[in-house]
């Protein structure tokens, strides 16, 4: 990681990445499940509810990636101690 790293070279480090999709899976699904899971099991599921499953998915992956970014600039920022 260089000093000073723009947001997006961050968020796309392959480790932010993994662990980001690995929160959105988990995090997606159970979500997912609480919301849609009736109209999936019905069978009853539209393109609207489509798009909102995947935003469900997309949230979390989101959230995990800003803050992942926010923290090792938090740790760029902080004075070494040598």
């Amino acid at each position: 990681m260089q000093q000073g790293s723009g947001f997006l070279a961050l968020a796309f480090e392959p480790g932010i990445v993994r662990r980001a999709i690995k929160v959105a899976l988990i995090v997606g699904t159970i979500i997912g499940a609480i919301n849609y899971g009736d109209k999936l099991l019905a069978g009853s599921i539209t393109v609207r509810d489509m798009v909102k499953i995947v935003l469900t998915y997309l949230v979390p992956y989101c959230v995990s990636t800003w803050s992942a970014v926010q923290a090792l600039r938090a740790m760029e920022a902080r004075p070494s101690i040598k």
